[in-house]
């Protein structure tokens, strides 16, 4: 059970060309969802290999989830009759080839005849359309969730209109819940295809998190080879696993993007290191003045009011992040900050300044380090104060 990306490859594989085992796994989801003990005992075994590399990889992430988190689809299996029954209570289940489905409103086929949402599986295995709706109830009537969000890719799209329609015409879902599909496109390698390593199968996350970190690793100790082995460790990690996160970030959620490590990487351009190294560059300058004023900032030079405008857009630019989930937005606002600090920068001596206007100008600073740090973080990524 080490590889289970191999077990299932030859599983698929199996599947596709062979009638017989096709039955028996279909009939296997139907013993799962049954409850049977010995389909439990095998399931069980994937699970756990599954849950022990997913907490390896948040880790790596600084993703917060820990396995008290997981609530994967089986945790609504003991509701999956319950919703075929009140579907049914409620005139919205209809039979259409042996399987039981809702064919809710404003869904049709080419020939324009309604489209149907299967709930119940002609074998008597329940789709992931009841899995959807029970934990959909179960977020709305236990956990109170006022809004739900999906987020899966870009191809599921109809699938979870069609779940979010059934739910609000069996009154489950009503204002003011609302059910959001955050969908996401692809990624992709250099041909334009799905991204894949060099043998042809799927790429793990772990592989491309490992090479990222190396990679950063080659790049810093080219800049700064005098650092030391501990601290470049850390700083590659920091700087490999915010290049990944970042590259996926910047491109607007629904399109599919071209992975490249070079372009992720660049100490230039919209990327985590750029923005990462501007942050440092601020530190750097806020630690030679010794001290950060608490002042006003006076505002004498076209360059100070530009990156005054810019920082005083972070509120608004949270604001439309939080509603749209389009977080290439922050992104974007980070990279014209540090853009625009840059030119302030070349054109305003701050450390060199005469008095008052000195302070002035490092409060700017101070001010435009803590809201990169703060933009980073909200992505999920570490502003480094050295690099």
């Amino acid at each position: 059970m080490a590889d289970l990306s191999g077990f299932y490859r030859a599983a698929r594989n199996k599947f596709d060309r062979d009638p017989e085992f096709q039955q028996r796994s279909r009939q296997r989801v139907v013993l799962l969802q049954g409850g049977d003990e010995e389909t439990l005992r095998l399931w069980q075994t994937f699970v756990d290999a599954s849950k022990k590399y997913f907490l390896t990889e948040y880790e790596k992430l600084g993703v917060r989830l820990t396995a008290a988190d997981f609530a994967g689809e089986s945790t609504y299996n003991h509701l999956l009759p319950e919703v075929v029954e009140d579907l049914d209570k409620l005139g919205l289940l209809r039979e259409s080839d042996g399987a039981q489905c809702t064919f809710p409103a404003g869904f049709s086929n080419r020939d324009g005849d309604p489209l149907p949402l299967i709930v119940r599986k002609s074998d008597g295995g329940y789709g992931y359309a009841a899995t959807d709706l029970a934990t959909l109830r179960h977020w709305i009537e236990q956990l109170h969730g006022s809004r739900l969000m999906y987020v899966v890719g870009t191809p599921q799209r109809l699938h979870f209109q069609m779940v979010h329609q059934t739910a609000r015409e069996a009154g489950w879902l009503a204002e003011p819940v609302r059910a959001e599909h955050i969908g996401f496109g692809s990624i992709l390698g250099p041909d334009g295809k799905m991204l894949r390593s060099r043998e042809g199968t799927s790429t793990k996350l772990a592989d491309l998190l490992d090479e990222a970190i190396s990679r950063a690793g080659a790049v810093i100790a080219e800049k700064d080879p005098e650092l030391s082995a501990a601290d470049r460790r850390a700083l590659a990690n920091v700087v490999g696993i915010g290049a990944v996160k970042y590259a996926d970030l910047c491109i607007e959620r629904t399109n599919d993007y071209v992975f490249d490590y070079d372009r992720m990487l660049a100490l230039d351009g919209n990327s985590a290191p750029y923005l990462q190294f501007a942050h440092a560059r601020i530190c750097s300058i806020l630690r030679k003045a010794d001290t950060v004023p608490a002042g006003p900032v006076l505002i004498t030079e076209p360059a100070e009011r530009k990156v005054a405008l810019e920082l005083l857009a972070l509120p608004g630019i949270l604001e439309e992040v939080a509603e749209s989930a389009h977080f290439h937005k922050l992104t974007g606002y980070l990279f014209g900050l540090a853009t625009t600090f840059t030119g302030f920068y070349e054109k305003c001596p701050v450390l060199r300044a005469e008095p008052g206007i000195r302070e002035s100008r490092l409060a700017l600073c101070d001010l435009t380090a803590r809201t990169l740090a703060l933009g980073l973080d909200l992505l999920g990524i570490g502003a480094p104060e050295r690099m």
